[in-house]
């Protein structure tokens, strides 16, 4: 394919064949796009895509033209503009479908349009590209074998740690996004429910600050606890349980699992709190882990 294939000016006016493109774009470095993305965008009847004011702006660095074709698809409006989408490639129409960032359907809307489509059987294809996630995994020196992407915990804490307690069984890595404000607490219920495990902060992933935090889960709960702030989108890697620390846990009397859970907790957070957020994830009463927090505390 040539370049006056990909670029050529008459190139807008050459139809694609009905159906829905599913397109990955940059997470951050303008670099990432593919030239078949490219060729899409330009090519697509119509774009859907998450806010239209920021794919305006991505239209307007890869000097694509077109932006009225852009409308709006998220998770608010989809019931509503799923229908209209449909009606397009129905009538022969291209849909190409975007996030603000990345691989479309990690944790934006789009799966039920991928359903309907395949259902009518229309056409449905995909454009790999840029993934945090997969990024992530595969810099982070965690293993890659078996992993579980978990997308955003919940973000009150008892929901938080009933959520984590859930997957605490699963034998692979598991991946989590995360805000900025709320990392430091999800690490620490993370470090509270897992112990020592190995984890990575993946920060900022292509961008000029890019930003990767390899520690045991409570010596990376002490390392953000240090920083003022952070900014940025985040990725949070933990590795599995090794075998010999499940062997070492299978061994352990309800007394000793409570203990280890108190001490974990207690290097990151006050008695008060480290009592609750353990009662929560080892659903014990509350007066009775704080009790043993504190004679933990007098040894």
């Amino acid at each position: 394919m040539t370049s006056e294939t990909l670029y050529g000016d008459s190139l807008p006016t050459r139809g694609l064949p009905a159906g829905l493109y599913i397109v990955a774009t940059p997470i951050g470095n303008l670099g990432d796009i593919t030239l078949r993305a490219i060729d899409i965008l330009r090519r697509a009847a119509k774009i859907a895509c998450e806010d239209t004011r920021h794919s305006r702006k991505l239209l307007t660095a890869l000097t694509i033209p077109g932006p009225e074709r852009l409308l709006a698809y998220h998770e608010h409006n989809a019931d509503h503009i799923r229908p209209a989408l449909m009606a397009a490639i129905e009538n022969g129409e291209s849909v190409a479908l975007i996030s603000d960032a990345g691989t479309p359907l990690i944790n934006d809307p789009g799966y039920r349009l991928v359903a309907d489509c395949r259902a009518r059987d229309f056409l449905v294809t995909g454009l790999p590209g840029p993934s945090a996630p997969l990024l992530a995994l595969s810099i982070a020196g965690l293993p890659t074998d078996q992993f579980f992407y978990a997308g955003f915990p919940p973000r009150k804490p008892a929901e938080r740690l009933t959520f984590l307690q859930t997957l605490s069984q699963i034998p692979g890595t598991l991946v989590f996004l995360e805000s900025p404000h709320r990392i430091l607490r999800m690490v620490m219920d993370a470090a509270t429910v897992y112990g020592d495990r190995q984890a990575a902060l993946c920060r900022e992933l292509t961008k000029l600050h890019e930003e990767i935090l390899c520690l045991p889960l409570p010596a990376l709960a002490e390392a953000l606890s240090q920083r003022e702030s952070l900014k940025g989108e985040i990725v949070l890697l933990i590795g599995p349980a090794d075998k010999t620390q499940d062997s070492a846990q299978d061994g352990l009397s309800a007394e000793e699992r409570l203990d280890e859970a108190l001490q974990h907790a207690l290097e990151t957070l006050s008695l008060r709190d480290a009592a609750a957020m353990v009662a929560e994830a080892l659903a014990h009463p509350r007066k009775d882990v704080y009790k043993r927090a504190l004679a933990l505390t007098k040894k």
